[in-house]
C-alpha cells in the first residue's frame, strides 16, 4: 500500500477491534541477530525509558500488527527448543499436540511440564523510535518491536477506552495517533510495563515527513506467511531431538480427540516472556513481556547449540 493510499484509506478504529477481536488464538532471523529489531535499554537495576511512534505498516494484512505464538524451553538434553507454533497459521503443531496429549494423561507432574513448555503470545509492529536515552543512535530510526499481551492491552485501551470523558484513539494513525512511552521498573524481580503510556494525539510532523518515515516501514509478512514456517515434521525433528525421544506423530483423530478433551486456551495459557532465565534454568517463569531481551538470550543458546 502506497501513502497516498493510506491517506485516503485511513484504516478505522472499529475495523481494528474487530480484526483484534477475531484474531484467536520456514525460520527466520534470530530476534538476537536482526537489525529490525528494537528493544528498549534498561539499566543494571531493570530500569528503561523511551518513547515511541507505533506506525500503519505496508502489509495489506488487515490490521498494523502481525500476532504469532511460539515456544522457548531448555529441554533434558540441554538442547532448546525456540519456535514459532504453526498453531499461528491454523496448522497442527508437534508441541501442541504433545501439550494436550500429557495435559490429559492423569500426572500433575505432566502438568507441570506443559506450564514450562506453553505457548508464549508475539505481537510485532513497525515503529519510529522517538527518543531513545540510552541508546540515541536509534531515534529517527523505523524499527519492529516485539511485544508482549501488556503492551497489546494498552494500545486495545486507547481505541477501546473504559471511560466516557476519553476519546478513542487509533495510536497507529500518522496524522491522529500518540507517543507511546515505554517505561519499564523491575517488580519482584520481573521487568513491569505498567507505567507505560500513550501520550496525547499529534500529527508525526508534516505529509513530506510521514511519508518518509512510512516508505522505511518493513514487512512483517514472514510472521503470518505459512512458508516462513517450519514443516511439522522439521519441527518434530527438533522436538525430539531437544527431549531426546522419537516420539510417534498422532495421527489426526487422535489429534482432534485431544483437541475436544483440552482446548489450547487452557493448555496453552497465554504467557508473556520473563525476566532472563539463569543458564542453568531448564524451565521458564512467566510474568511480564519483556519479550525481546529473552528471546535474543535463548536465540543465542539456541545457536550455540547447533
Amino acid at each position: 500500500m502506497s501513502f497516498a493510499n493510506l491517506k485516503r484509506n485511513r484504516t478505522d478504529l472499529s475495523s481494528l477491534v474487530q480484526a483484534a477481536e477475531k484474531a484467536g488464538g520456514g525460520q527466520t532471523q534470530r530476534p538476537g541477530q536482526d537489525p529490525r529489531m528494537w528493544q528498549p535499554t534498561r539499566d543494571k537495576a531493570g530500569n528503561g525509558y523511551a518513547v515511541i511512534r507505533f506506525l500503519p505498516g505496508i502489509d495489506d494484512a488487515g490490521t498494523p500488527w502481525a500476532r504469532y505464538w511460539d515456544h522457548a524451553f531448555k529441554g533434558p538434553t540441554g538442547q532448546w527448543y525456540i519456535e514459532r507454533s504453526l498453531t499461528s497459521i491454523g496448522q497442527q503443531d508437534p508441541l501442541s499436540e504433545l501439550n494436550s496429549k500429557m495435559w490429559n494423561s492423569g500426572i500433575e507432574s505432566d502438568k507441570g511440564i506443559v506450564r514450562q513448555r506453553k505457548r508464549n503470545l508475539r505481537y510485532v509492529a513497525n515503529i519510529l523510535v522517538v527518543s531513545d536515552p540510552s541508546a540515541p543512535e536509534n531515534e529517527g530510526q523505523v524499527k519492529l518491536y516485539r511485544f508482549g499481551k501488556k503492551i497489546f492491552d494498552k494500545i486495545m485501551d486507547s481505541m477501546q477506552p473504559q471511560f466516557p470523558d476519553e476519546k478513542p484513539v487509533n495510536p497507529f494513525d500518522m496524522w491522529e495517533g500518540a507517543d507511546f512511552t515505554v517505561k519499564i521498573r523491575k517488580v519482584e524481580g520481573y521487568p513491569n510495563y505498567d507505567a507505560s503510556s500513550f501520550k496525547s494525539q499529534s500529527a508525526m510532523g508534516d505529509e513530506a515527513a510521514m511519508e518518509a518515515v512510512y516508505d522505511k516501514q518493513h514487512s512483517m509478512a514472514e510472521f503470518t506467511d505459512p512458508k516462513e514456517y517450519k514443516s511439522y515434521e522439521d519441527l518434530q525433528k527438533r522436538l525430539n531431538l531437544v527431549l531426546g525421544e522419537q516420539a510417534p506423530r498422532p495421527t489426526m483423530a487422535q489429534a482432534a480427540t485431544l483437541d475436544d478433551e483440552i482446548p489450547y486456551n487452557n493448555v496453552n495459557k497465554v504467557s508473556e516472556a520473563p525476566e532472563i532465565p539463569t543458564a542453568e534454568s531448564t524451565s521458564i517463569a512467566s510474568k511480564d513481556d519483556d519479550v525481546d531481551d529473552t528471546m535474543s538470550y535463548f536465540a543465542k543458546l539456541a545457536n550455540g547449540d547447533d
